[in-house]
């Protein structure tokens, strides 16, 4: 190329990736250390041969079936699974569009980006599958740098809609359950604005494979401010509301209904068998992903016969059921 030449204009997903993995990733890298090791382990070892048992051998490993069989001692040999195969099943529905300051859409934008790109550069593969009225786009699992920036092109480029029927995420993850075969790290990343009924397909999910449930949130789904009269507006239906944010009593009863809600929220999670992670547009993207390390870091400890810490129960930011 010629000196004088001027290079090619980096794309917009190119500068979005890159002032993540400046600002996040980079970030991340000094903080992580050794937690990458539990943070992208695989799930498991794959039965490889059988052959006869040996002085020194695992006796947790010998077949007993075929020791029976044969009348020797044999024990099963494995090959260990280190690869991790990880899908974002995102909802793309109108209510992640609303935001006081930053849309949750961009919030889960940024998330999958940065844990895409964490992810294909240990040579794991990620894949996604887009939910609006239904399951509308797979991406197939695959490494590289270049595969995290076109999940994050293929995000950016899909429009808001501006409204639909009801989200339904008990449809969205039996279509899931379908599509996903191999065992995998699933990140379920919705604002679980839906019709009820998602919990039993999560919980069928969570049988298979490790899922990990990213719920958004703004602050105000949470409590009002006194902002005078304002028009509320349903993101799902379109449906408008004049409400007087002013009265004290609306305010307290809207308050009252969005606490009921995150009891029934993490009540479904607990029925699902799966841990929850809260992600607000407020939040910072390093600590969230910092709180996901730890909370594999805590699952690999439990599952091993260890004890959930004291800081972890009961939290608000990470529940496991």
């Amino acid at each position: 190329m010629s000196l004088f030449q001027q290079p090619a204009r980096t794309s917009g997903t190119e500068n979005i990736l890159r002032r993540l993995e400046w600002t996040v990733i980079r970030r991340l890298d000094g903080l992580l250390h050794g937690d990458y090791q539990s943070l992208f382990r695989g799930f498991g070892l794959d039965l490889a041969d059988l052959r006869e048992y040996q002085y020194h051998d695992d006796v947790r490993y010998i077949d007993w079936n075929v020791t029976a069989r044969l009348m020797t001692p044999y024990v099963r040999v494995y090959n260990e699974d280190r690869e991790v195969t990880a899908w974002f099943l995102l909802d793309l529905s109108p209510s992640v569009d609303f935001g006081s300051h930053v849309k949750k859409r961009s919030v889960s934008t940024e998330f999958v980006t940065v844990l895409a790109r964490l992810l294909t550069r240990h040579g794991n593969r990620v894949g996604a599958l887009f939910y609006g009225d239904s399951v509308d786009t797979v991406i197939p699992t695959r490494s590289g740098r270049r595969h995290a920036l076109h999940i994050l092109h293929r995000m950016l480029s899909r429009p808001e809609r501006s409204g639909s029927a009801a989200t339904n995420l008990r449809d969205f993850l039996h279509s899931a359950f379908r599509v996903l075969q191999r065992r995998s790290l699933i990140f379920v990343v919705s604002d679980f604005i839906s019709t009820p009924g998602w919990a039993e397909p999560l919980a069928y999910l969570a049988r298979r494979h490790e899922v990990l449930a990213v719920r958004l949130y703004d602050p105000l789904e949470m409590e009002l401010p006194d902002l005078g009269l304002v028009v509320m507006r349903d993101a799902e239906t379109g449906e408008q509301l004049f409400v007087d944010t002013h009265d004290r009593a609306f305010r307290q009863r809207f308050s009252a209904l969005a606490e009921r809600r995150e009891k029934e929220l993490r009540s479904a999670f607990r029925q699902a068998g799966v841990d929850a992670l809260e992600l607000s547009t407020n939040d910072d993207l390093v600590d969230t992903i910092l709180r996901f390390a730890d909370l594999r870091k805590r699952r690999s400890q439990l599952a091993a016969g260890g004890s959930l810490p004291k800081h972890l129960r009961g939290s608000h930011e990470v529940s496991m059921a």
